[in-house]
C-alpha cells in the first residue's frame, strides 16, 4: 500500500446498536434514565462530601474524586449515544471524537490507579488504625489522589495523540463511542509501536493496580478473621463491599476488552459491557454506602425543618 493517498477522515459514522433498530428506542429509554440517575447521584454524592464534615475524611476524598471521574466519564460518551439512538445519521466530527476518545480513556486510566489506591486506603484504615490518620493525613491523601489523576491523563493523551495519527482507510466506528481499539481496526496497516504501546498501558494499568488491591485484601480479610466479634467483623466488610463490587465491575469489563486475544470476535459484547459499566458503575457507591445515605437524610431533615 506504498504511495496510497490516505483518506483524511473529517468524521466518523458510530454503527453503535443500529443493528438493533427495534431496540433503539428502549436502549434510548434505559440509557437515558440511568445517565440522569448517574449524574444526579454523584452530583449529590460530591455535594454532600463537600457539605457534611463527618465526610472528611480520605475514604470520602477518594469517593468524591471517583464521583466526578464517573460524572465526566459517562458525559463523554452517553449524551452522544442518546442523540445517534434517535438520529438516521450517527455521526460525530473529528474533534469530538478525539476529546471523547480522550476523556473515556483518561477516566478510565486515573479510576485504574485510584482503585489500588482506594485499597490501600481501606488496608490501612483495618490493618493499621492507631496509625492510619498520621499516615493516611490529608497532604498525603491530595497527593495520592493527584498521582492517580495525572497518570490516568498522562497515558491517555499519550495512547489518543498517537491513535489519531494512525491512516484510517473506514471511517464507520462499531461502537457507539470513539473508543480506542474500535478506531484502530480502521487502520490501513497495522502498526507493531500502536499495538505494543496500547498493550504496554494496558498492563501497567490493569493487571499491575489489580495485583495490589488483591495483596491489600489479603492482609484486610486476614485482618477481619481475627475480630473477635462478628459486629466488628461485619463493620469492616461492609467498608470494603462497595469497593470490591466496583473494582469488580470495572476490572471485569475492562480485561475483558483490552487484554482478550486480537482474534476474539466479541464486539457487540464489548459493547454492551463497555454501556452497562458506563451506567451502572457510578451508582454503586451512592447505593451500598450506609454513611452516605444517613448523611443524605440528615441534610433532607435540616431541609424540610428549615422550610417548615
Amino acid at each position: 500500500m506504498k504511495g496510497e493517498n490516505f483518506t483524511i477522515w473529517t468524521f466518523f459514522c458510530l454503527e453503535g446498536f443500529s443493528r438493533y433498530q427495534k431496540l433503539e428506542i428502549v436502549l434510548f429509554v434505559f440509557s437515558l434514565v440511568m445517565y440522569l440517575i448517574t449524574l444526579l447521584g454523584n452530583s449529590t454524592l460530591l455535594l454532600i462530601i463537600i457539605i457534611d464534615s463527618r465526610l472528611h475524611t480520605p475514604m470520602y476524598l477518594f469517593l468524591g474524586n471517583l464521583s466526578f471521574m464517573d460524572i465526566c466519564y459517562t458525559s463523554a460518551s452517553i449524551p452522544t449515544l442518546l442523540v445517534n439512538l434517535l438520529s438516521s445519521q450517527k455521526t460525530i466530527v473529528f474533534s469530538g471524537c478525539a476529546v471523547q476518545m480522550y476523556l473515556s480513556l483518561a477516566m478510565g486510566s486515573t479510576e485504574c490507579v485510584l482503585l489500588a489506591v482506594m485499597a490501600y486506603d481501606r488496608y490501612m484504615a483495618i490493618c493499621n488504625p492507631l496509625r492510619y490518620s498520621i499516615i493516611m493525613n490529608g497532604q498525603v491523601c491530595v497527593q495520592m489522589a493527584s498521582v492517580s489523576w495525572v497518570t490516568g491523563c498522562l497515558t491517555a493523551l499519550l495512547e489518543t495523540s498517537f491513535a489519531l495519527q494512525v491512516p484510517l482507510c473506514g471511517n464507520l466506528v462499531d461502537h457507539f463511542k470513539c473508543e480506542i481499539l474500535a478506531v484502530l481496526k480502521l487502520a490501513c496497516t497495522s502498526s507493531l509501536f500502536i499495538d505494543m504501546m496500547v498493550l504496554a498501558i494496558s498492563v501497567l494499568l490493569l493487571p499491575i493496580p489489580l495485583l495490589l488491591i488483591c495483596i491489600s485484601y489479603i492482609f484486610i480479610l486476614s485482618a477481619i478473621l481475627r475480630i473477635s466479634s462478628a459486629e466488628g467483623r461485619n463493620k469492616a466488610f461492609s467498608t470494603c463491599g462497595a469497593h470490591l463490587t466496583v473494582v469488580i465491575l470495572y476490572y471485569g469489563a475492562a480485561l475483558s476488552m483490552y487484554l482478550k486475544p486480537s482474534s476474539s470476535n466479541s464486539q457487540e459484547i464489548d459493547k454492551i459491557i463497555s454501556l452497562l459499566y458506563g451506567v451502572l458503575n457510578p451508582i454503586i457507591y451512592s447505593l451500598r454506602n450506609k454513611e452516605v445515605k444517613d448523611a443524605v437524610k440528615n441534610l433532607l431533615g435540616k431541609y424540610l425543618c428549615i422550610k417548615h
